[in-house]
């Protein structure tokens, strides 16, 4: 579809949020009296009501049409993994013939689409269809331009008709809640005024650029996001060239209509650079709240697919598209801010603020730590163990970097050690400031899966196909659980420094083995680790029970987030999932190995043979030895490539007809895996001796390397 904004007319604070119902555009568009009122449901102060409704979605309504829109939909997260939508026309018809535009109070406020075709791990049976969809008040509202036209999309939550969360956003604000109660109790208690407490999240989304063309060529990409095959080229990252280096012409200007096309939705695109790999690239936004932050993450990916196709291009977002390369992830910054603009994760300049970042500081070593696997669980995906515990990515040990002088620190106060300011006082939490603790020596460690940042921490693990929402909802509750613990004794206490200190003296002492600022891709890591008993998931099958383990199960249910059943129902959706993105990727691997290598190493092993029968009848002397040495190794390449595939082929077998989700998961993890595995090393040494014009594929130089 044609942009309507000319970009290079059209002044670029005109352009942004132009395609976003902002809250400045809400202020502009309603009644004084109906914006307050929308404020105070915003904010949680009250319910809703159907008055206000229908004064916001007549205005809506006429923002949108004024933009060309013709219908709306409630736009919605499933557990899918990605985003759904049923369109409506705004059109009412009339008894003479003509149409009105309409839009009312309920129709913004709730939707019914069809839930039977979503999975919902036994929350409902197949034959109760409803679903319904509910207005998120605090997330814009925006249009978005295609070829199918203008439609305005209304961020909406998904439950079931028991109320149940079909989706990712219900539990995402849950925890959202949950955290601000109990953040607020420790603010209280310390004498602090704030009416809100909100988690903020900027997520970092990496991707790679590959040409359309070749990308159609490719039924392992098509179909599966990764190349199932594929031989490494001579030059891969080794160089380091690729890394913030100079951005090619054709990426330079997907990421410039990509950029525009986000301003337009309101979404900060701020920084954008060449990643480690060939074709590897990263965007990254500036912070929101984590339930505008995570709808805007997806739209962010839905942008990145849609855009790519205008350029002739195909953004993969898979965690591990090539392999020997670089794969993409999220890198997930959270922090926790008040209403009155402090982030509680900012050392600051006072005593009392110093006391204060201690405090919460503790609290998200002490969850982390508490909360390992549940952390780990939702960063996991099939994609996502090609990359967890290699030398590219954090290692699936989770551990906690805070830099050596923040840890020295904490060291010395919980041992009661003299810990000076930087002007030589000695520091006791709520007489002195901290020592100045400079932001950029905080952040040297890419090795850490969960790593402060100044006044941030940075969740690494993510994988770059997911929602943030997950991850976002464990960290939230986790902290909330620890804060919970920390008010009870500070709504005690006469002495509010001494409980502070005291608090993080032994906060530290029993969580200190999460923390580590080493290699976390070292052999000497994991060896360490396990003295420390931390816990070492290495995949997603390991991982997803979690969810609806005991600890789990106890957190979520005291704090309103999630009940057991929508627990249980995940592990069976995840695992589900895991199930279907193994038995499909294998099936590619087989129709690849028989329908196409098989065909073209037929093919050129018959040209091959026919080459050496007519040069030795022509020149009897003729040395063939180099031919026949070639035609054996692909003889001795092809004939296990295809007892594999096989094997291969029981063994999907038997992963499908196992009825139980979990011992299924258990045959594609231990014996479907690996076997694709070496069924790759034939079909990759077979690409390797036969010549690039006779292999059915484009191949990897072709691939990372041109753009």
């Amino acid at each position: 579809m044609t942009n309507t904004i000319d970009f290079l007319a059209t002044p670029l604070h005109e352009i942004y949020g132009s395609n976003c119902f902002s809250d400045a555009e809400m202020r502009a568009r309603l009644p004084k009296s109906i914006y307050n009122e929308l404020k105070a449901v915003q904010d949680g102060e009250k319910p809703l009501t159907l008055a206000v409704a229908e004064v916001v979605a007549s205005a809506m309504k006429d923002w949108a049409i004024d933009k060309g829109a013709t219908h709306y939909t409630h736009w919605f997260q499933p557990l899918t993994g990605s985003t759904a939508e049923k369109h409506d026309s705004f059109i009412s018809p009339l008894p003479d013939g003509r149409v009105m535009m309409e839009f009312s109070g309920k129709e913004l406020i709730k939707g019914e689409p069809d839930a039977s075709s979503f999975p919902s791990g036994g929350l409902r049976a197949t034959f109760e269809a409803r679903g319904y969809t509910a207005w998120d008040t605090t997330s814009p509202a925006f249009v978005r331009e295609d070829d199918s036209g203008v439609t305005l999309c209304i961020p909406t939550a998904f439950v079931s008709y028991n109320g149940e969360a079909l989706d990712k956003k219900v539990p995402l604000l849950r925890s959202m809640d949950a955290l601000n109660v109990q953040t607020l109790r420790v603010l209280r208690a310390l004498g602090v005024s704030a009416s809100k407490v909100t988690p903020s999240v900027g997520p970092e989304q990496e991707y790679f650029l590959i040409k359309r063309d070749l990308y159609e060529k490719r039924p392992d990409l098509m179909l599966s996001g990764r190349t199932l095959f594929g031989a490494m080229p001579p030059k891969g990252q080794e160089m380091d060239d690729h890394y913030f280096g100079s951005i090619k012409e054709p990426a330079a200007a997907f990421m410039k209509e990509l950029n525009f096309e986000l301003w337009k939705l309101g979404i900060s695109a701020k920084t954008q650079h060449n990643e480690v790999a060939p074709n590897q690239f990263e965007l990254a936004p500036i912070f929101d709240t984590a339930n505008v932050a995570t709808d805007r993450n997806q739209l962010v990916m839905a942008s990145l697919e849609k855009i790519a196709a205008r350029h002739g291009l195909v953004a993969l977002l898979h965690e591990k598209p090539f392999a020997g390369v670089n794969g993409s992830g999220k890198h997930n910054n959270w922090s926790l801010s008040t209403d009155t603009g402090f982030n509680l994760l900012e050392p600051g300049e006072s005593p009392h603020e110093n006391a204060q970042f201690l405090l919460f500081l503790s609290a998200v070593i002490k969850a982390v730590d508490i909360y390992a696997p549940l952390l780990r669980a939702t960063a996991s995906n099939s994609g996502n163990d090609h990359r967890l515990g290699a030398n590219e990515a954090p290692p699936a040990i989770i551990s906690i970097f805070l830099g050596e002088q923040l840890e020295s620190i904490l060291e010395n106060l919980s041992n009661g050690k003299v810990v000076e300011t930087a002007a030589g006082e000695k520091l006791e939490i709520g007489k002195t400031s901290l020592p100045d603790l400079p932001k950029d020596l905080t952040d040297r460690n890419r090795t850490s899966p969960f790593a402060f940042t100044g006044n941030k921490f940075e969740f690494r693990m993510v994988p770059s196909s997911g929602s943030v929402a997950g991850p976002n909802t464990a960290i939230n509750t986790a902290v909330a659980e620890v804060l919970s613990g920390f008010a009870d004794i500070l709504e005690k206490a006469d002495d509010k420094n001494a409980a502070i200190a005291k608090i993080v003296k032994e906060t530290y002492k029993a969580h200190k083995r999460v923390i580590f600022n080493g290699n976390g891709y070292s052999d000497e890591w994991v060896v360490e680790a396990k003295k420390r008993g931390l816990p070492n998931i290495k995949s997603t099958i390991e991982a997803i029970p979690v969810y609806s383990g005991d600890s789990s199960v106890e957190l979520f249910c005291k704090h309103g987030v999630f009940s057991r059943e929508e627990l249980e129902s995940r592990v069976e959706i995840y695992l589900e999932k895991y199930n279907m993105q193994i038995n499909i990727e294998a099936k590619i691997m087989v129709e690849m190995a028989e329908k196409q290598i098989y065909s073209a190493v037929s093919k050129y092993t018959m040209q091959l043979s026919d080459t050496v029968i007519k040069a030795k009848q022509a020149v009897p002397e003729f040395n063939v030895n180099a031919f026949q040495n070639t035609l054996c190794k692909i003889s001795v390449n092809v004939n296990r490539m295809m007892e594999n595939v096989e094997e291969l082929k029981l063994l999907i077998e038997e992963a499908g007809s196992e009825k139980d989700v979990e011992k299924a998961s258990l045959v594609y993890r231990e014996k479907v895996f690996p076997k694709m595995g070496e069924l790759r090393l034939y079909g990759d040494a077979i690409e390797s001796i036969i010549p690039r014009e006779d292999w059915p594929f484009p191949n990897y130089e072709d691939l990372l390397f041109s753009l």
